[in-house]
C-alpha cells in the first residue's frame, strides 16, 4: 500500500530474490564476522545502519522478517510512551512488521537539554524518537494533534484537540494504510493512566479497531483509495500499573518476557531499547540503565474477531496467537472469492511445504512465486482483496532485496560531491552544500561497492529521483562489477526554481494557542517528509567463482531466463566535517536561498517605557553566488518603523547581514501586535527563518519560523533602582522580558556562585528546574540562604526531581515538594492574602491579572510547609481539592524566601500581562514592605 504523493522505488522479482537469497545464505561462511554479542549498539554516523543491522548479525535478523507475515501497532499519546522493550521483542526477535503510532510530538513538554520549546522541541523529540525507533526496529507515524501540557481527563483532551474525531480519524488512517493483524493501546484509558492524553489515546485505539473495518466511518479516505481494514486483535496495557512485575491472572491476557537476551542483539530486548530510548534526552532519559534479568510486559485482550485463543486461566502465550502469520495465511482475506483464483492457495502452500534447503525445490519456488504475482495481477479480484495481497508481497520483496543485499556485503552511498570536486575530502561545515537552495547546481555521486568474495555483478541501471518528481534521471547501464570492486553512477543536475522546500509538513499558526496542526496531505502521518533525492541501482548476479555443472534449475527454467536480479537504494547525502572533526553525512535539504529573521522575536513592550522599539533583521544567504533585494518591515497602523526600507545584499554562501530598526508605536494601549520582515529579491519575496535542529547523536531537520516579531503591550511599573541577579537552570526566557520592560538584570552562571558577590544584588530569581541542573547551586545552596537571611530576596521556581529536592532540604523552613500541579490554564485563582504587599507594589494584582494564561496554571506545587511559609494564591482543577502550596513566601532573616510552582517560564514568554505584573512584584517583595 502507497501513501499519496510517495514515491515507490523500483521492485524486482521477490520470487527469484528469495531463491538467490536462500542459495547464498551459506556464503557467509566464508567472510569473518564480529561476534553479535560483541558489537556495539550505536553507529559512527546516525544514519548510518546499526552493528546489528549489518554482516551476519543483519542477516538473521532479516530471515527472521521473512518467515512471518505478521503486522502489529501500537498506539501512544508521547514520544517516550512506547513500549520498546515489547516492541523490540516483536520486530526484532519474531521479525513482525511492527509500526509505532505517537499521536504528539512532544512539543509541550520541558526540555532538559536547552531552551528549545514549543514547536521547535516538537521537530526535536520527532529526531530523538526517530532514533529510538532504529533500536526498536519499528516505522513510525504521528497525528496532527499537539501536546498541550499536561491534562488530568480525556474531557479536556479531546476538547483542546478539536473533537475527538481528530486524532481518530488519525489512528483509522494508519490502521487503513498499515492493515496491522495486532493492535495495542499503549494505556488503558482509565484513571489509573494519569495524564488525559494516555487517558485519550486508548480510549481513540479502541473504538479504532472497528472504526477502521467501516466504510461509513471517515468516507473521505476510502474516496482517496484506502480500504477498509478489519485488525485481528485489540490488546491495552497499564493493566496492572507501570513498573509491575507481577500481576492477578484476571488482570492481564498475556505476559511477555522482554527481559530475554537475544543472541543476536546481544543482550535483552529492553536493554537494546533502553539504548534508543537513551537518546530521548530532552526528557532526561540520558543515562537510564535496565539490569539484566526477566522482565515482563502485561498486556490484556479487550476485543478480537478471531477464535478464543485463552487457556483455563484466561491467558495466552503469544501476541499472534489464532491469527495466521504463514504465507498461505495470507489468502484469509480473500477466503470467499478463491474460486476467482483456485490456483492461489494450493501454490502457497506447495512453496511453504517444500524444503528449503534443497536447491531445486527453491528454484521451482521462485518460479511459481513469480508466476503467481502475475496471474494475480491479472486475475478478477476485487481490488479491495487483491490490494493487500499485492502489497504484502511486495513488503517481502523489499524485505529480501535488503537480506540479498546482505549476503553479497554489497555497501552503497548517495552524496553530493564537495565543492572541490568529486573525490575530494569531506569539506567543512560552512563549506558543504547543504542545505541547497533552487537554482543551486550540484553533481550527485553513488558508490556501490560489490563486497562478495564470490559473485559478479551486472549493473542494469541507477536512476536518481527526487521525492516531488522535479527529476527522473535514469543511466542504462551494463557493466559487470568484479568481487572487491566499485562502481560509479556521476549524475549532475541543477535544483529547479519551483523544487519544495524541506521543511516540517506540519504547521501551526500560534503554538501558544492552537492545538491542532495544519498538514499536507501527501505526508500526513509520516515521522518527517521523504529525502529529497533518492539514488537507486538495479544489478543481475552475473555469476560466481566454483558455479558447478549442472547449472542449479531456476537457470534452466523456461520462465527464468533472466539472471537474478536485486536493487539498492539510498537517500542522498552531503558529507562534512564537524566542529570537532569528525566526518558526518546528513540528508540532502532544500531551503530557500535566504534565511530572515526578525529578533527578538518575542518582545514585550511596557506601556511607561515604550516610547521607541528595536528590532533587527537578520539576513542570512544560502547561495553561492550574490543576491541582494530590499528589506521593509511591516508594523500596524500609525506605527512606523527607521529606516523604512533597506537595501540588502551577499556576495557568498553564508554570509549574513544584520540591519536595525526603530520602531515608534501609536497609541499604546493593553494588547498584542505583529511587525513582519520581508526581502524582496527580483520575483521572490523571502519572509521566513529556518534553523537546523540535531545533536551529535540525532539526524538533523530543518525548522522554520516566519520573519515575524510578536509584540506584546503590558501596563506594568518596575522598581528603578533594583538589581536582580538570575541563575539559569534547564533552560527559560524570563531574564529577556524581564530585560526589555527596563529591569535591571544580570545572568550569574551557575559555576560562578562560589566567587560572586551576592551582596549587590536586590533579588535572585533561580530558573525553571535549577535545582535539577546545577550541581554547582546544590552544592552552594547556604550561601543562597545566607544572602537571604542578610536581607536578600530570594525566588525559586519548580524542580521536577521532587525525591532529590525534598532530601536536600534546600528551603529555609521544612517543606515538601510534590508533583500536584492544576494544568487548566482557566482554573479560578483565589488570592489568599489580598493584603500581603506582593500583591500591591509596585502592580496592583487582581482577578483579571489571572486571565489569559496559556498551558498551565503551574506544577510541581508544595503540599507540606512549616507555618513560617504563608501560601498566597489557592487554585485546582476540576472536581479536585484546592491547591495552596503552588506560591508561598517566608521570612527568613532579614529577607524573603519564595517558592512558586507557577508556570511564570510559559507565562512570561508569551507576552501574558497579568502574569508578568505578578512577577515582577515576587522579584521586587524585599522593596514591597517599605514601599507599601
Amino acid at each position: 500500500m502507497q501513501i499519496a504523493g510517495t514515491e515507490v522505488w523500483p521492485k524486482t522479482s521477490f520470487g527469484i530474490l528469495l531463491v538467490v537469497l536462500l542459495l547464498f545464505t551459506a556464503s557467509f561462511a566464508q567472510a569473518p564476522a564480529t561476534s553479535p554479542a560483541a558489537a556495539p549498539a550505536s553507529s559512527p554516523d546516525f544514519y548510518d545502519p546499526l552493528p546489528q543491522d549489518t554482516g551476519e548479525a543483519g542477516l538473521k535478523l532479516q530471515l527472521r522478517k521473512l518467515q512471518t507475515t505478521g503486522r502489529l501497532m501500537m498506539v501512544v499519546a508521547h514520544p517516550d510512551d512506547e513500549d520498546g522493550g515489547l516492541l523490540t521483542r516483536e520486530a526484532r526477535g519474531k521479525g513482525v512488521q511492527t509500526l509505532l503510532m505517537t499521536l504528539t510530538r512532544g512539543e509541550g513538554g520541558q526540555n532538559e537539554t536547552g531552551n528549545t520549546f514549543s514547536d521547535e522541541l516538537g521537530v526535536l523529540r520527532t529526531l530523538e524518537l526517530l532514533a529510538a525507533d532504529k533500536y526498536y526496529g519499528v516505522e513510525q507515524r504521528f497525528s496532527r494533534v499537539a501536546d498541550f501540557g499536561y491534562s488530568k481527563s480525556p474531557e479536556e483532551t479531546f476538547q483542546k484537540w478539536g473533537g475527538h474525531d481528530v486524532p481518530l480519524a488519525d489512528i483509522v488512517r494508519v490502521i487503513r494504510e498499515f492493515c496491522p493483524d495486532v493492535l495495542i493501546a499503549r494505556f488503558s484509558g482509565t484513571s489509573r493512566d494519569g495524564h488525559g492524553h494516555h487517558q485519550a489515546s486508548s480510549m481513540l485505539t479502541q473504538e479504532a479497531f472497528r472504526a477502521a473495518a467501516d466504510p461509513n466511518r471517515f468516507p473521505e479516505q476510502i474516496k482517496e483509495g484506502l480500504q477498509p481494514w478489519q485488525p485481528k486483535k485489540l490488546y491495552i496495557g497499564n493493566v496492572c500499573g507501570f513498573g509491575a512485575t507481577t500481576c492477578p491472572d484476571e488482570n492481564y491476557t498475556i505476559q511477555l518476557n522482554t527481559g530475554e537476551v537475544d543472541p543476536v542483539l546481544g543482550m535483552s530486548y529492553v536493554q537494546f531499547a533502553v539504548e534508543g530510548l537513551k537518546h530521548q534526552q530532552s526528557q532526561g532519559l540520558g543515562d537510564i540503565k535496565v539490569p539484566s534479568g526477566p522482565r515482563y510486559a502485561f498486556y490484556k485482550l479487550v476485543d478480537s474477531v478471531v477464535p478464543n485463543t485463552k487457556d483455563e486461566k484466561g491467558h495466552e502465550m503469544d501476541l499472534f496467537d489464532g491469527v495466521d502469520t504463514s504465507l498461505p495465511g495470507l489468502t484469509r482475506g480473500v477466503a470467499d472469492e478463491l474460486n476467482d483464483v483456485p490456483w492461489l492457495l494450493p501454490t502457497l502452500k506447495k512453496i511453504s511445504g517444500r524444503d528449503l534447503s534443497d536447491v531445486n525445490s527453491l528454484s521451482d519456488n521462485a518460479v511459481e512465486l513469480r508466476d503467481m504475482v502475475e496471474r494475480l495481477k491479472e486475475s478478477d479480484l476485487d481490488t479491495p482483496l487483491k490490494s493487500p495481497l499485492e502489497w504484502a508481497l511486495s513488503e517481502k520483496q523489499d524485505q529480501t532485496e535488503h537480506a540479498l543485499n546482505l549476503v553479497l556485503h554489497l555497501g552503497f552511498t548517495a552524496e553530493v560531491a564537495p565543492p572541490q570536486g568529486a573525490g575530494a575530502a569531506p569539506p567543512s561545515r560552512a563549506q558543504a552544500l547543504t542545505p541547497v537552495s533552487p537554482g543551486q547546481k550540484l553533481m550527485v555521486v553513488g558508490k556501490l561497492h560489490n563486497g562478495s568474495k564470490r559473485y559478479w555483478l551486472t549493473i542494469r541501471s541507477a536512476t536518481l529521483i527526487s521525492s516531488e518528481s522535479w527529476v527522473r534521471r535514469v543511466h542504462s547501464e551494463h557493466v559487470t562489477i568484479a568481487p572487491g570492486e566499485d562502481y560509479y553512477a556521476n549524475f549532475a543536475i541543477q535544483v529547479p526554481a519551483n523544487a519544495p522546500i524541506t521543511r516540517p509538513y506540519w504547521n501551526r499558526n500560534d503554538p501558544a494557542r492552537d492545538t491542532v496542526y495544519e498538514v499536507d496531505a501527501k505526508y500526513q502521518t509520516l515521522g518527517l517528509p521523504p529525502s529529497p533525492l533518492h539514488l537507486n541501482v538495479e544489478y543481475e548476479i552475473a555469476g560466481h567463482k566454483g558455479l558447478h555443472s549442472p547449472a542449479p534449475e531456476f537457470l534452466k527454467k523456461k520462465h527464468a531466463r533472466e539472471l537474478p536480479e536485486g536493487a539498492i537504494g539510498a537517500d542522498v547525502r552531503v558529507g562534512f566535517r564537524d566542529d570537532h572533526g569528525v566526518e558526518r553525512r546528513i540528508p540532502l535539504a532544500i531551503t530557500p536561498a535566504v534565511s530572515l529573521a526578525l529578533e527578538p522575536s518575542e518582545r514585550v513592550l511596557s506601556v511607561a517605557e515604550g516610547k521607541t522599539s528595536m528590532a533587527q533583521a537578520q539576513a542570512y544567504s544560502n547561495l553561492t553566488g550574490t543576491i541582494g533585494g530590499t528589506l521593509h518591515l511591516a508594523v500596524p497602523n500609525g506605527w512606523r518603523s527607521e529606516p523604512s526600507t533597506l537595501r540588502l545584499s551577499a556576495s557568498k554562501r553564508g554570509e549574513k547581514r544584520q540591519s536595525d530598526f526603530t520602531i515608534t508605536p501609536a497609541n499604546l494601549q493593553e494588547g498584542r501586535a505583529e511587525i513582519r520582515a520581508a526581502l524582496d529579491s527580483g520575483r521572490i519575496s523571502y519572509t521566513e527563518g529556518y534553523t537546523r535542529v540535531t545533536r551529535d547523536d540525532l539526524g538533523s531537520f530543518y525548522y522554520f519560523q516566519p520573519a515575524v516579531q510578536h509584540v506584546s503591550i503590558v501596563d506594568v511599573k518596575v522598581p528603578k533602582d533594583l538589581k536582580v541577579g538570575y541563575i539559569m537552570g534547564a533552560g527559560d526566557d524570563i531574564p529577556t522580558v524581564l530585560q526589555q520592560i527596563g529591569m535591571n538584570v544580570t545572568l550569574i552562571p551557575a559555576e560562578r556562585i562560589t566567587t560572586e558577590n551576592l551582596t549587590q544584588y536586590g533579588s535572585i530569581v533561580l530558573g525553571v528546574r535549577a535545582y535539577d541542573t546545577q550541581k554547582e547551586l546544590v552544592a552552594n545552596n547556604k550561601k543562597l540562604l545566607d544572602f537571604v537571611s542578610a536581607g536578600g530576596t530570594l525566588m525559586v521556581q519548580n524542580n521536577n526531581s521532587v525525591g532529590d529536592f525534598n532530601s536536600g532540604h534546600f528551603t529555609p523552613y521544612d517543606a515538601e515538594l510534590s508533583r500536584a500541579r492544576v494544568s487548566v490554564e482557566e482554573a479560578p485563582v483565589q488570592i489568599l492574602a489580598p493584603d500581603d504587599p506582593v500583591f500591591h507594589y509596585p502592580n496592583e494584582i487582581s482577578q483579571k491579572d489571572f486571565d489569559g494564561w496559556v498551558q498551565d496554571r503551574g506544577l510541581y506545587f508544595m503540599d507540606k510547609w512549616d507555618d513560617h511559609f504563608k501560601p498566597l494564591l489557592s487554585c485546582h482543577d476540576p472536581n479536585e481539592a484546592d491547591q495552596n502550596g503552588g506560591l508561598l513566601v517566608a521570612k527568613y532573616g532579614k529577607g524573603t524566601y519564595i517558592y512558586t510552582g507557577y508556570a511564570f517560564f510559559r507565562q512570561l514568554p508569551a507576552g501574558v500581562p497579568g502574569a508578568i505584573r505578578l512577577f515582577v512584584n515576587l522579584v521586587s517583595a524585599g522593596t514591597a514592605a517599605s514601599s507599601h
